[in-house]
């Protein structure tokens, strides 16, 4: 037992010397302990550690319920008991009963010996449940930090309050003002609403089509080709930071360490961070379990409201060190050269460019009819209404994923917004009015499209809430939003991100006179509209599914998913799921606003997602 960890590991054949010395040059480089390197780069899995530390007779204690003294714990940073996977918990009969996943790390001994005046009793125990401890009893500053930067920061872009006294005044006189109306003169006000609202729903999806149209040739900008991938040199790469924010995602653990093991960038410079909640055993459990070697960093978020993605990724920035960061969910697969072609992108674009969206596309689009549907509704979005949006420089509402910040400049904007629930697309436009500009690649990650209807309906809730909080937040001051990003800013963030929860609310309604009048030819109908709104109405509601028909079938072809096409017929049926998902989100947004309802993952019957058509 005299060997140090390094050397154990070695004589069990678990590394070779050379990858010995390679662990050696990146501890020092990087002020990590030995064995926290060898597990964060893929060197060794956890099994196998395990069982070298079993053999040397260092068999891991079970260590969350052990006590601590917070006087002992004042004395240790967090980010140093993190580095070294080791934490001192108390004094007992003249020791420093003290938690190590190597009992050989002289290092700490001699910190522990220099701060305490004392020696260390050494408990051996997993780096996991190190890891846990640390966070849990050191991590109360950081995510306080991320839970309210933003809001000391910039209190106004904070969606802490979801209705500002001014923004309740208006929404209580307007329905005032409309009930009032109703009960004076009851036909036509209904003509005067009826008329407003199939109007803006007819001008809020010829405003699409717009996009979509425009964007249609964006082949032509931000394209980075496989000439330039090829020159970028890996030793002039820059460390590159991961987030990987998850919860109760056991079953995806090992499919996510394939996924990201494909990446085409230097193993060193990556810096992947697996964020998980205090709570989460199972992901952390399945995490222990592995019997192959991981190439991520495991962070325990303590416990703190609101339980949110955007916090999760708030508290891992303290822990981050790379130039670059994106954001990956568990399931995902994005294209192998994506971190290469971003850095080739931000290297010749200009600096007020501070993040690259790349595409989102699904994997298992033929699965059943509402994977074609949402494959078809992400490819018109990211295929042509984002790039419309950047080529009309109009505010960009960001994806849930593989968006990609240069890091200092993410610091800078105050991170996300963890009482939001879109935090990327209220990250997206408090960037641009800001005067930063956002870039769409020619990269695509591939995601698992949602093969459930009650768990596509809880997604979507969220996002089209989370689209109901970004425009509040954002128009608490018109006139000072008018003036930071200017008109075409302006209206672009009225009718793409305030009109499309709009749109999903009224749709059901203008469907409903359209059937009571043209299906069941109701007398009441006619009797409280004339002819001339009713037409008005149906032309709106008729021309309005066509049109966004016809960006559906377009939506097929930069892609080639022609057997998708006649799916976007559809589309009038699946808008309606929409709208059921934007009353829930409405209610959801004044009894719950911060809630973030779980997506469950993993649903997929596609067994090989990694042969997608690219």
């Amino acid at each position: 037992m005299s060997l140090a960890i390094p050397e154990i590991l070695v004589k069990d054949k678990f590394i070779t010397p050379g990858e010995r010395e390679k662990i050696h040059d990146l501890s020092a480089r990087m002020g990590m302990c030995f064995i926290k390197v060898a597990l964060n780069f893929g060197y060794i899995s956890r099994k196998n550690y395990e069982r070298s530390m079993i053999n040397a007779g260092y068999p891991f204690q079970q260590v969350r319920k052990e006590g601590s003294d917070k006087s002992v714990l004042g004395k240790i940073e967090l980010k140093f008991a993190d580095e070294h996977l080791a934490l001192p918990l108390r004094i007992e009969n003249g020791k420093v009963v003290t938690l190590m996943a190597d009992p050989t790390n002289t290092l700490f001994i001699d910190f522990i010996r220099f701060t305490f005046d004392m020696e260390p009793e050494i408990i051996v125990a997993s780096d996991l449940d190190i890891t846990w401890m640390s966070h849990k009893l050191l991590g109360e500053k950081y995510v306080k930090s991320a839970v309210f930067e933003l809001l000391n920061r910039d209190p106004g872009n904070s969606a802490i309050i979801t209705f500002t006294p001014q923004q309740l005044i208006f929404i209580f006189v307007l329905l005032g003002v409309v009930v009032t109306g109703l009960f004076l003169n009851f036909k036509t006000v209904s003509i005067i609403i009826n008329v407003v609202l199939s109007t803006f729903f007819l001008v809020a999806i010829v405003f699409k089509l717009f996009l979509a149209l425009v964007g249609s040739r964006f082949e032509l900008f931000q394209a980075v080709t496989k000439e330039e991938v090829r020159e970028v040199v890996d030793d002039e790469l820059p460390v590159y930071t991961i987030h990987l924010p998850v919860y109760k995602e056991d079953k995806l653990i090992k499919k996510l360490i394939w996924n990201l093991q494909s990446l085409d960038y230097p193993r060193e410079k990556l810096d992947i961070k697996l964020i998980i909640e205090e709570d989460d055993d199972k992901t952390l459990n399945a995490v222990r379990d592995l019997d192959f070697p991981a190439i991520f960093e495991v962070i325990v978020v303590p416990f703190h409201m609101p339980k949110t993605k955007p916090k999760a990724c708030n508290y891992g920035l303290h822990f981050s060190r790379g130039k670059y960061l994106t954001i990956y969910d568990a399931e995902d697969i994005p294209d192998t050269d994506q971190l290469k072609k971003v850095v080739a992108l931000f290297n010749k674009l200009p600096a007020n460019y501070i993040c690259v969206q790349s595409a989102l596309n699904y994997f298992n689009r033929g699965e059943n009819f509402l994977t074609r549907m949402f494959t078809l509704e992400y490819s018109y979005w990211f295929d042509y209404m984002l790039p419309g949006l950047d080529t009309l420089d109009i505010p960009i509402p960001l994806g849930g994923t593989s968006n990609h910040f240069k890091m200092a400049n993410l610091i800078e904007l105050g991170a996300w917004d963890p009482f939001n629930v879109t935090e990327d697309a209220d990250l997206g436009l408090r960037a641009y009015s800001k005067g930063y500009k956002v870039a769409i690649i020619n990269s695509t990650t591939y995601e698992e499209a949602n093969n459930d209807f009650l768990n596509w309906i809880r997604q979507r809730s969220r996002w089209i809430k989370g689209y109901m909080q970004t425009y509040l937040v954002h128009m608490r001051n018109p006139r000072k939003l008018l003036k930071k990003v200017g008109w075409r800013g302006f209206l672009g963030f009225n009718f793409f991100v305030g009109a499309t929860p709009v749109t999903f609310l009224v749709y059901p309604l203008l469907l409903s006179i359209f059937i009571a009048y043209v299906v069941f030819d109701l007398e009441g109908i006619r009797e409280l509209f004339p002819d001339w709104v009713l037409f008005m109405s149906i032309f709106n509601l008729m021309v309005g599914n066509i049109l966004m028909i016809y960006i559906n079938m377009m939506a097929v072809f930069k892609r080639r998913y022609y057997e998708l096409i006649l799916f976007a017929i559809a589309n009038p049926i699946y808008w309606l799921m929409h709208s059921a998902s934007a009353y829930k989100g409405l209610w959801q947004l004044v009894t719950n606003p911060f809630y973030w309802e779980k997506t469950n993952h993993g649903l997929s019957k596609v067994n090989n997602p990694t042969n997608v058509v690219k």
